[in-house]
């Protein structure tokens, strides 16, 4: 069975369709810029490009960088445009796009539950955390294999700000910090958020997944094995896609 899946970025919103036996695209994924300022109207027609690029139709599954509560209503934009919250996402989606069937979930969340299904955390029992460094951070949280929603641990302070402020991809970026520098925010990152949650395995996700060797040997003192994502920055797009299945299982007959 296939499904589209679309993640929505601050920097880039990509997308292609996905396998959901196999948990892989079919199809290489076709990325658009995010749009300054990353408005609704704006993001939307974004989302729709994406999809045309295919010439789709069916049902899809969106990741969005922020709180989603009954997988449609935006509750917090810390890296888009203020104006999104309380928006309606899977309405103005379904509107834009033309796709009648949306799924509308967090983007961290969604990377969880594909790496939960056929990634690195696959068969992993107890409490796992991934990770997604980049424009902010993102995060996904599990017990036994059941995700705890919208965590948003990226927002947790470290050192007076907020943790992404500090620890992010965009953060290494911008200040220019080295490896091992960064690594150093990282790992004091790591160590807070063990502290609150003691997770047994720790999966760092994002496009810097695939740079993983650079910087994960040069964490020290964290007790929980840290692994890199394996479907690294396509997580995302396999997890919408996948919401979008459970949601296509237990939908009413038309």
């Amino acid at each position: 069975m296939q499904i589209f899946g679309v993640d929505i970025g601050g920097s880039g919103i990509k997308g292609a369709p996905v396998d959901l036996d196999r948990g892989e695209l079919t199809e290489p994924r076709h990325k658009v810029l995010t749009p300054h300022p990353a408005t609704p109207d704006a993001v939307a027609d974004g989302v729709k490009q994406v999809i045309g690029h295919f010439g789709w139709s069916g049902p899809i599954g969106v990741t969005f960088p922020g709180v989603v509560t009954g997988g449609s209503t935006i509750r917090t934009a810390a890296n888009v445009d203020k104006s999104w919250i309380d928006v309606d996402a899977r309405a103005l989606l379904a509107e834009r796009t033309g796709c009648g069937a949306v799924t509308v979930l967090n983007d961290a969340d969604a990377a969880g539950v594909a790496e939960m299904h056929c990634g690195a955390g696959r068969d992993r029992k107890g409490t796992v955390l991934l990770l997604t460094l980049g424009t902010g951070i993102g995060s996904a949280l599990f017990t036994d294999g059941v995700l705890v929603p919208n965590t948003e641990l990226g927002h947790l302070e470290l050192h007076g700000h907020d943790a992404e402020k500090r620890a992010s991809t965009k953060a290494r970026d911008d200040e220019h910090l080295s490896w091992e520098h960064w690594a150093r925010r990282v790992q004091k990152y790591l160590k807070h958020v063990e502290m609150l949650f003691s997770p047994e395995l720790f999966i760092i996700g994002g496009g810097v997944s695939r740079k993983a060797q650079k910087f994960l040997p040069l964490i020290e003192g964290v007790k929980a094995e840290i692994v890199p994502a394996e479907l690294l920055n396509n997580a995302g797009i396999v997890g919408a896609a996948m919401a979008a299945g459970e949601a296509e299982k237990t939908a009413p007959p038309a």
